[in-house]
């Protein structure tokens, strides 16, 4: 039986106390020297100066206390991953390196149409079976990351919970691509699909997530698409054209109790803030017939106009116009941070949603 609503599920959009950040440096931990692009091996676009930049723009602009997250263990994980999904992971580096592998791990071999999808006991089978894509690669430390990043998310949600208005969870690695037994495009757990489902088990009838990230959310949207309690609404490029191909399309609603409650905006290249925007206006809308208990942004900043891996024209402004929208929804919110490779603008981009939303300019 669910425990009642609380009160302050009900938020003052004028609330003045200044937004907690959730930042751990073990992210660091995960620092991959490879990612397979264009046919090459190239430095990675998801680095941890990515989080130490946002980082040193939060203290810059003295957005509000840093505090380490706590640890919650695997169970909150696990409502969202399988359980040897989870094993995998954590073992992954070690049956890499005892199988004698010179460099880092790589998926090589997916089960394709026609074969059998079961698990390999060799560490590369187990690779292609846990993984959809070949640009992320798995290192020492990766486990202890993806850990962290899922403790940053639940911490956040627990402030939240906890009766403040909002939080963000400056989580590295990102989360939204994650499927619950799948990794690719850079994501191991989903931090906003363990943040829904932390807010859902603790009483919270309904749930929103909100993913602006310039990537389709396919990971999010697959945990959640036969599901009416979380709504899942994603803004992003033609799949088309980008990553992760295989979902992200308008048609795609949901299914079976879920239909209705999944959410695809699509948008071509050179799409400006003016067009994107309508698209905001529309899930937020959206958000607000559905009245949920609770908001979950999975806030990608590769929408940015010069972001290297992607094609949308959002300016820096842009981010604060986001910010602001989205307090308008007077929702109870965690942020997850998800994309956004132009290391130099990232810092104001992430954190110029953050004070659009608490209202400073």
């Amino acid at each position: 039986m669910h425990k009642p609503v609380p009160e302050c599920f009900h938020v003052d959009i004028k609330d003045p106390r200044p937004m907690k950040t959730v930042f751990s440096p073990l992210h660091s931990r995960r620092h991959v020297r490879t990612e397979l692009d264009g046919g090459l091996l190239i430095e990675p676009h998801e680095k941890p100066s990515r989080a130490e930049t946002i980082l040193a723009r939060v203290k810059d602009q003295a957005l509000g206390e840093i505090l380490e997250p706590e640890e919650f263990g695997l169970a909150p994980i696990q409502r969202v991953h399988t359980p040897d999904y989870v094993a995998f992971l954590e073992t992954c580096w070690q049956d890499w390196l005892a199988a004698g592998k010179p460099g880092e791990a790589i998926p090589a071999v997916w089960a394709g149409r026609g074969m059998r999808h079961r698990i390999p006991k060799d560490i590369d089978g187990r690779l292609g079976y846990y993984s959809f894509a070949a640009e992320t690669s798995i290192s020492e430390g990766t486990w202890e990351a993806a850990r962290a990043s899922a403790n940053v998310a639940l911490t956040a949600q627990k402030l939240v919970a906890d009766g403040e208005r909002a939080a963000f969870a400056l989580c590295r690695p990102p989360g939204h691509h994650a499927h619950a037994d799948l990794f690719g495009g850079y994501c191991f757990f989903n931090n906003a699909a363990i943040v829904a489902q932390a807010f859902r088990d603790q009483g919270y009838g309904k749930v929103a997530i909100l993913d602006v990230d310039f990537h389709h959310g396919n990971g999010t949207q697959a945990i959640f698409y036969d599901r009416a309690d979380v709504l899942t609404i994603s803004l992003h490029g033609d799949p088309d054209l980008v990553f992760p191909h295989f979902l992200g399309f308008e048609d795609e609603l949901g299914e079976g109790t879920g239909e209705g409650y999944n959410l695809n905006i699509v948008y071509p290249p050179g799409t400006p803030y003016s067009t994107w925007s309508q698209g905001l206006e529309t899930a937020c809308e959206r958000i607000e017939v559905f009245k949920p208990d609770a908001l979950v942004v999975a806030l990608g900043v590769d929408t940015f106009e010069h972001d290297p891996i992607s094609f949308f024209k959002l300016a820096s402004e842009d981010y604060l116009s986001l910010g602001q929208r989205l307090a308008q929804l007077g929702l109870p919110t965690v942020f997850t941070m998800e994309g956004g490779y132009d290391v130099d603008a990232i810092g104001v981009n992430a954190v110029n949603v953050m004070q659009g939303f608490e209202g400073k300019s």
